[in-house]
């Protein structure tokens, strides 16, 4: 194996070029290719890009997600002292099951997992569905129209909200409160950034403290009961609630990202629309083929619990490890012409979601969501066609999406 640091690569001028941005494959494929690992001395942090490697590191028990364990992260007295806001901020936001290690990552994930189990989920699909007419009808048929700002963006949003009893009214300030932090994602913030973030986040456990009051006296559907028993009980207290309630709904933005990479992906590749749309049958294989081909995050974070071996590399305790998804969900060590679109591809281990004991417990409600927007697409317009030039996120490191999306719907 090559462990080289390749010292050559300016990691986080790439991570944030508009270029890498907008199509990060081939910067990926050349850096993959010249080893799965990499660490970057500037940084100290390790870029894992190979399959193998990351589907290893997030099933070691030598891996984990608590940031406070980052030697060189937001937690160490230095760092404070430099930065007070970083501290301050992410602090708040650490006391969540996505931040945990063991026992209380297991402890907070009990509360919510059986909601979220796949034989769980398809009972949410009427309401799914009915949000997808709403949004649909609202559009236009035959001139452009943007199906982000049309669909995509509002549809995972009035799903998560839903789920928790949140009123309709609430979606504006929520969103806005999602664009501030979904920036916490990105590791390198900017301190109004980080001050805008720390302002959402606050507004938002204030709210959140309000519904739950208020869902006391008017009982909720099953997540708002599984919440208050969990607070009531003990399981969690009201900090690590409240967070853990914020993180469930604001996580709807990655699935934001899928309906319009997915979109994107089929209209890039028209014989694979007209083959899902002819053979409706490949539904499945199609939404995990959208979620490997234009992954909607750049990267999913581990921090070494222990020493960590993988071949002659090893990464060491206390190091931030960054799983590169774009590199592993195209490593041909894994998938045949890995970057081909291929609706029947199968199997198919994209890593979008994550993995071991962390992987995401949202997955089968994204997936879920994904199917009935794109049944309801096809069901409705016999032509769906680009109108424009896409436009990809550019002030987003991780999170990796769609601004605009213009499209010609044609019934």
């Amino acid at each position: 194996m090559n462990t080289a640091t390749s010292a050559d690569i300016d990691w986080w001028t790439m991570l944030t070029d508009p270029d890498y941005l907008t199509n990060p494959h081939p910067h990926l494929k050349r850096i993959r290719e010249i080893a799965p690992i990499h660490l970057d001395p500037a940084s100290g942090i390790y870029f894992v890009l190979g399959h193998d490697a990351f589907n290893a590191m997030v099933r070691a028990s030598e891996m984990g997600r608590d940031t406070r364990l980052w030697t060189d992260g937001w937690s160490r007295p230095e760092s404070k002292d430099r930065d007070p806001l970083s501290y301050e901020l992410f602090s708040e936001f650490q006391r969540q099951m996505v931040n945990s290690n063991p026992p209380d990552h297991r402890r907070m994930r009990d509360v919510y997992e059986k909601a979220f189990r796949p034989a769980e989920i398809p009972p949410l699909l009427p309401m799914i569905e009915r949000e997808c007419a709403q949004l649909l009808d609202a559009l236009p048929v035959g001139e452009p129209v943007d199906f982000m700002t049309g669909f995509a963006n509002h549809l995972p949003l009035r799903v998560s909200r839903n789920l928790f009893d949140i009123p309709a009214e609430m979606d504006a300030e929520m969103a806005k409160w999602n664009q501030a932090l979904i920036k916490i994602g990105d590791i390198m913030m900017t301190q109004d950034q980080k001050q805008e973030a720390l302002d959402s986040l606050r507004a938002y456990k204030a709210y959140l403290r309000g519904h739950l009051a208020d869902r006391r006296n008017h009982p909720g559907n099953g997540f708002v009961d599984a919440t208050l028993e969990a607070l009531d009980n003990g399981t969690m207290d009201e900090d690590e609630t409240l967070n853990n309630m914020k993180g469930l709904i604001s996580g709807n933005e990655t699935t934001v990202n899928v309906l319009g990479n997915g979109l994107l992906s089929m209209l890039r590749n028209p014989d694979q629309f007209d083959k899902l749309r002819s053979e409706p049958e490949y539904m499945r294989t199609a939404i995990e083929e959208m979620l490997r081909f234009e992954p909607s995050i750049n990267f999913i974070l581990r921090v070494a619990i222990e020493d960590f071996k993988y071949g002659d590399m090893v990464i060491p305790a206390g190091s931030l490890a960054l799983g590169l998804i774009g590199a592993i969900n195209r490593d041909p060590a894994r998938f045949d012409d890995a970057d081909a679109f291929d609706i029947t591809r199968r199997p198919n281990a994209q890593y979008i979601f994550g993995g071991g004991p962390h992987v995401c417990i949202g997955a089968p409600l994204a997936r879920l969501e994904v199917q009935a927007a794109f049944t309801a697409l096809l069901d409705r317009f016999s032509r769906i066609e680009l109108a424009g030039e896409p436009i990809w996120w550019t002030d987003r490191t991780n999170q990796r999406g769609l601004q605009s999306l213009p499209v010609r719907l044609i019934q």
